[in-house]
């Protein structure tokens, strides 16, 4: 082997593999840019199952079920671009800072990770260079292309009715950061769409020492963002994803009416 291919990492992702994330609809003309950060549950061939029982990879620790769904539809009905990671969480979690304990995590709910346990700092660069830096390239370019217009940044989350032994009342939640302008809007307008619990920085807050994308994206531009997490138990289906686009679309519109007024700017 001749030092310029010792000295490059192996590939993590073959030719005939899905790539490491998917845009939609880029030159969509509404103003908000939606990502979903845990949109699948696929792992490189060259890492099997992580040497988890395959069955686990479709549970919540492998990806955010029912989540890229919604964001699809919720993408088509607003006419807005999204992205989505191509690969799950465990392989290296898209919306965790690099170097926490989480962002390749060696246990995930409980759950003993064994291929993510005692990797080499190559093996973890490899991951970082083909899935992490991709996706997040993908949504930084988006917004760059969109910096001449007003542009707010949704993310699409699920998340499980129980954790810890405790049931989690909300059948949905809005996160956000230091920044609660578009959040309170959207608190609104949901309230005023249908009879549902809707919790207020619940069943997750977002925390910059744990989240990635909406502080870096988001509130690292400047642009008003929030973070939307639905039970997975409404989502199994795909008439429960299409009911909740749907409500999304309409809380929505309301905000997209009221931004100019509010928040000062021209849509």
């Amino acid at each position: 082997m001749d030092s310029e291919s010792a000295a490059k990492p192996a590939a993590l992702l073959g030719p005939d593999e899905a790539p490491p994330v998917e845009t939609i609809n880029t030159d969509g003309r509404g103003s908000a840019v939606l990502v979903c950060d845990h949109a699948s549950n696929r792992v490189p061939k060259q890492l099997g199952t992580l040497g988890l029982e395959p069955d686990l990879l479709t549970d919540h620790i492998g990806w955010d079920p029912g989540a890229a769904g919604v964001a699809r539809r919720l993408a088509a009905q607003l006419d807005c671009p999204l992205v989505l990671s191509g690969y799950s969480r465990l392989v290296i979690d898209c919306n965790r800072p690099l170097g926490h304990a989480d962002s390749i995590a060696e246990r995930s709910a409980g759950v003993s990770v064994p291929g993510n346990v005692g990797l080499s700092p190559l093996e973890r660069f490899i991951r970082i260079d083909a899935l992490f830096r991709p996706y997040h390239d993908a949504i930084a370019g988006l917004l760059d292309r969109r910096s001449h217009r007003p542009t707010l940044l949704i993310s699409i989350h699920s998340f499980t009715p129980v954790l810890n032994g405790q049931l989690r009342p909300w059948h949905i939640g809005i996160s956000y950061w230091r920044d609660p302008r578009l959040a309170a809007l959207l608190l609104g307008a949901l309230r005023r769409t249908g009879d549902f619990t809707i919790g207020d920085n619940e069943p997750y807050p977002i925390d910059n020492d744990i989240d990635y994308t909406i502080p870096r994206h988001g509130e690292g531009r400047g642009l008003p963002s929030v973070m939307i997490e639905i039970r997975q138990d409404q989502l199994r289906t795909s008439a429960g994803a299409t009911a909740w686009a749907g409500r999304l679309a309409v809380a929505y519109r309301h905000i997209d009416a009221e931004l100019p007024r509010l928040l000062g700017v021209s849509f």
